[in-house]
């Protein structure tokens, strides 16, 4: 079989109102084609001319070099700064006192910075960098809570010209170190700790029984956030505060080639060490400005928020690098989204009068589980577009997104991208494309997505396949850290000429694209090959069901056979009944061949800290066999222990 089944139909539809597109960035279907058409066609002309809003220090002799492919030069022999053109471009100019960074933490504490004082943070970081002997070329490693000084320390070593790793500030020291040595980091920045759910993160800790023992690392930089006691090796360790009142704030960026790493982020795998995602300057810069600017429609007197952390790509695109571009102002918060209570997001929507907020659909199932009266008791009135991003919503989230958060007037960007692409792929224009429920729409410009079958032919209408992009984009990774041979391998090997990362997908007859999620979880019960997360979506819309996880165990009358795990609502009582309801309501919604061979009743599922659901865990549990492969991003490691004891 080489083509992925789908089942589910949605025939909901929401054009932009006539307001929001006369008040948009694009409001013309016709401009926007003749757009997308020039970005295919003459990509040259469209990403040159995009590229020429950015302030280059040296300009470029050819937009893009495609002769050793798959590997692409964009912008080739111009010269750029990721820092001055997120910080000085509008430090420098009418935006000098415009908010930059609006930050909160998670016991309350506030503080704002305006584009000129993110100036000068900057300058002062990269100055405390360049004293501890950080320089271009180096690699850096990050580990720090959601402060605004992991924003400015990400913008300092862009400035110096050294590439920065951000992890995530829950993962273990086993994570870190993997991560310090693959990459020859010889510069760790962290904090003495964060907060979490009213507790305090122990990151210096961490760090260091991740350090021990290895040589390589001359710096640890800590940044005092929650004053408890840290431990302590003298010469290496530095508290940056102390070295901040000692250094000048004027500090000239390094002049970076357009190819010049800015930054690694590290991926796992299912099997095998964590891969090292390069991406380069000019752009990955190009890229995040543009879809930033469109996507989000930011305007000038925009308040956004992105509830992303900076230790992944959405908060490295989306928070830092993208908005800063475009000169927005940034929400950034360091907690949990229900500490003290479940309403922390929309008071702090209502507090700081938030206009675009784009967060993840496991945080918006999370929402409907914690009860609308969350959402209603504050004033949101101020938002005006709504966003997700991290894997497909399901529709029924996607429509209580619409009518509890968004009023039933917000526009919804469904988007679909990966770390490995840097920027955002298929996306709806709010002022410009009519939406449908879980789906992602058309293709962002320059983006030449299509869905193919096993050979790599397109597919028809409706006919669900393999998600792949035949053209190079700006903000395309570079290759794998250290490894061009599994580069190659990894997203260029299945199909000819063709980048395909694991998605699957069908495309309707309005050329829209759904994704189906990754092929890997696709299952194949008695020759018919299911998306999982149809089979998901199904479940969720039965109103007990607020989260659900799908996937495929051994079956030898089958081949595969449909495990289904379930998070109940609050008020709806697990047991043999509701049991028997769900897998009818699958029957009924998608026919008899998807109806679950077991369904399972959990109170939690495996999670990576970014909220996505560790799919290949469960199949272990579900085929009854130890936990393989790499599980330091799984947040709660009690969960995968309750699942287990209930398979006991």
């Amino acid at each position: 079989m080489t083509r992925i089944e789908h089942h589910l139909s949605e025939e909901r539809r929401f054009p932009p109102s006539e307001e929001f597109r006369a008040a948009s960035r694009l409001g013309d279907p016709a401009e926007y084609e003749r757009l997308y058409r020039e970005s295919i066609d003459d990509p040259d002309s469209f990403w040159g001319r995009v590229a020429g809003e950015l302030p280059w220090m040296k300009p470029w002799e050819r937009v893009l070099d495609w002769s050793d492919a798959p590997v692409a030069r964009w912008f080739v022999g111009g010269q750029l700064n990721a820092s001055a053109v997120c910080v000085d471009q509008h430090a420098r100019g009418e935006r000098a006192q415009k908010r930059a960074i609006v930050w909160e933490g998670e016991p309350g504490d506030k503080r704002t910075l305006t584009y000129a004082e993110l100036h000068t943070e900057v300058c002062r970081f990269a100055n405390v960098l360049k004293a501890r002997g950080v320089s271009r070329g180096d690699r850096v490693l990050l580990y720090m809570p959601m402060i605004p000084e992991a924003a400015i320390a990400m913008l300092a070593c862009a400035r110096v010209g050294a590439a920065h790793s951000v992890v995530f500030g829950g993962f273990s020291s086993q994570a870190i170190r993997d991560r310090v040595q693959d990459a020859g980091a010889t510069a760790v920045i962290t904090s003495d700790g964060g907060w979490r759910r009213g507790k305090v993160l122990e990151l210096k800790h961490e760090v260091d029984a991740a350090l021990d023992g290895i040589e390589g690392v001359h710096t640890v930089l800590v940044v005092k956030r929650v004053g408890n006691d840290v431990g302590w090796t003298e010469g290496r360790d530095v508290w940056y505060h102390e070295l901040a009142e000692q250094v000048s704030t004027d500090c000239e960026p390094e002049a970076m080639d357009s190819e010049d790493v800015l930054f690694l982020l590290y991926t796992s795998g299912s099997t095998g060490k964590p891969k090292g995602i390069q991406h380069t300057t000019g752009g990955y810069l190009v890229g995040t400005y543009l879809t930033s600017r469109y996507v989000f429609d930011l305007r000038e007197d925009d308040v956004y928020w992105c509830t992303a952390d900076v230790g992944w790509i959405t908060g490295h695109s989306y928070i830092v690098y993208g908005p800063l571009a475009n000169g927005a102002t940034v929400v950034m918060y360091e907690g949990a989204p229900n500490h003290p209570g479940p309403d922390r997001f929309w008071s702090m929507v209502a507090d700081h009068r938030v206009t675009v907020f784009y967060t993840a659909p496991t945080a918006i199932r999370a929402f409907m589980r914690w009860g609308d009266e969350h959402v209603e008791r504050h004033d949101l009135s101020s938002l005006r577009l709504l966003g997700t991003v991290g894997e497909s919503i399901n529709p029924e989230a996607w429509m209580w997104y619409r009518r509890k958060v968004g009023g039933d007037r917000c526009p919804i960007v469904d988007t679909w991208w990966q770390t490995e692409t840097g920027a955002i792929m298929l996306s709806p224009l709010p002022g410009v494309t009519a939406t449908k429920p879980g789906c992602a729409t058309v293709p962002f410009f320059g983006v030449d997505a299509a869905v193919v079958d096993e050979t790599g032919q397109e597919l028809g209408v409706d006919e669900g396949g393999y998600l792949v992009v035949r053209k190079p984009w700006p903000s395309m990774l570079r290759g794998l850290w250290g490894d061009p041979e599994r580069y190659r391998e990894t997203y260029w090997s299945r199909f000819d000429g063709l980048y395909f990362a694991g998605d699957g997908a069908r495309r309707d007859a309005d050329g829209y694209f759904w994704v189906l999620g990754r092929v890997d979880d696709v299952i194949n019960v008695s020759g018919h090959r299911l998306s999982t997360m149809e089979v998901e979506s199904s479940l969720v819309s039965h109103p007990a069901v607020v989260e659900a996880a799908v996937v495929g165990r051994p079956d030898e009358l089958t081949g595969q056979a449909i495990t289904a795990f379930v998070t109940l609502g609050p008020d709806a009582p697990a047991g043999d009944e509701l049991r028997k309801q769900l897998v009818e309501h699958v029957s009924k919604e998608i026919g008899k061949l998807a109806r679950p061979a077991e369904l399972r009743f959990a109170n939690a599922l495996p999670k990576t800290r970014s909220g996505k659901i560790m799919r290949r865990l469960l199949r272990d549990i579900a085929a009854g066999v130890e936990t393989a492969g790499d599980t330091t991003t799984l947040e709660d490691f009690t969960v995968l222990a309750s699942l287990r004891k209930y398979d006991d």
